[in-house]
């Protein structure tokens, strides 16, 4: 009896939401030739299409309250962003403006000011991975990217300030986890509109979900290392065991030959592997990838010296289940004795440590 009252508890608590279906109509001018509608927290479906006639489109939507959706065309790169309040919308694509209901247009001057931020900062880190760029550009972009990216702080914290609560800041969320996490997780835990949202939800689920992979990897910190055996470049079978707690510091570290971030960071690690291999430290690679021939060319493009091992499964690696390893670059220092002391040393923090270390 009390399954059948849940069971009918649930039923009628849905049933507001199924009503809440919303109608409007979208008129908008474009250069495309079609359109796309799709819903924002699922943007690979699009959920109608229009022709473009003579520059102009329109597309009637029926969704659910509130629901914020996107037009996509065919040849522009501009996503034009509405909420489904019930209200007619009007957009152009060409100049990227959204006008129609008191939200949309608040949301859409928001849109403008970070698009123009997140644009830039695209367009530096494309510069950035140029080949060719030199030391001094190099330094030029850098200190420009973080120009950009205090910018985009203070627009977020703007907008927050702002209309902190209201469903206005929900296409912003993903930036704000970004950025500003913690003030992002309180703001998710309030009974406020943004909270409420489905994107929202989606965003909250995504900090909840790193929270505790988080404190996962916390969990094996202090604890002995998990052996694992993995094949070398020549086919080999090794066990971890093999090179860790043998009397040497050992990196443990995560990565793949596809994954741009480990890539850009593999000439520290290799610079601090010369520096202190001679005083007692190794590393051992786990690779996440699954084409052999991409792995070997990536360990000598690279310039990687040290030892190297694989199953080639991709993300299903032995590494991954073991160490609930999720997202690369991943790395671990296992002390002498086969203790983990400290995980994801990237950048100037593994200098750092094994200076603390090595004293030196």
């Amino acid at each position: 009896m009390k399954k059948m009252t849940t069971l009918a508890a649930l039923m009628m608590a849905a049933m507001p939401l199924m009503a809440q279906q919303t109608k409007c109509d979208v008129f908008g001018k474009t250069t495309d030739t079609k359109v796309y509608l799709m819903d924002y927290t699922n943007p690979q479906t699009p959920l109608d299409s229009a022709a473009v006639v003579k520059n102009e489109f329109h597309i009637a939507v029926s969704a659910d309250k509130n629901a914020l959706m996107v037009v996509r065309g065919d040849k522009t790169e501009w996503l034009g962003l509405f909420f489904n309040d019930g209200q007619e919308v009007k957009m152009d694509m060409n100049t990227r403006k959204v006008w129609g209901s008191p939200l949309n247009e608040k949301m859409n001057g928001y849109d403008a000011e970070v698009s123009e931020t997140v644009a830039t900062l695209n367009d530096v880190a494309g510069k950035l991975r140029r080949p060719t760029v030199t030391e001094a550009e190099k330094n030029a972009l850098q200190a420009e990217f973080e120009k950009a990216y205090e910018k985009l702080g203070k627009t977020l914290e703007t907008i927050i300030r702002e209309d902190g609560t209201s469903l206005a800041v929900v296409p912003f969320l993903g930036y704000m986890a970004t950025l500003m996490t913690e003030q992002t997780v309180k703001l998710l835990a309030q009974d406020v509109p943004a909270a409420k949202h489905p994107f929202g939800q989606k965003i909250k689920q995504m900090l909840d979900r790193e929270t505790r992979e988080e404190a996962m990897k916390n969990e094996i910190l202090g604890k002995p290392f998990t052996d694992l055996e993995e094949a070398d470049v020549d086919g080999k079978m090794h066990k971890l065991s093999e090179y860790v707690g043998k009397g040497r510091w050992v990196l443990v570290d995560f990565w793949a030959s596809w994954c741009g971030p480990c890539r850009a960071e593999m000439p520290n690690v290799v610079e601090n592997y010369k520096k202190y291999h001679d005083k007692g430290f190794d590393i051992v690679g786990l690779s996440f990838d699954n084409k052999k021939e991409a792995w070997v060319k990536a360990i000598s493009d690279l310039q990687m010296p040290w030892t190297h091992l694989s199953d080639l499964k991709g993300w299903q690696t032995k590494a991954s289940e073991v160490y609930g390893i999720r997202s690369i670059p991943a790395s671990l220092l296992i002390n002498p004795e086969g203790i983990i002391v400290a995980r994801d040393l990237r950048g100037p923090a593994l200098g750092a440590k094994l200076k603390e270390i090595f004293g030196f």
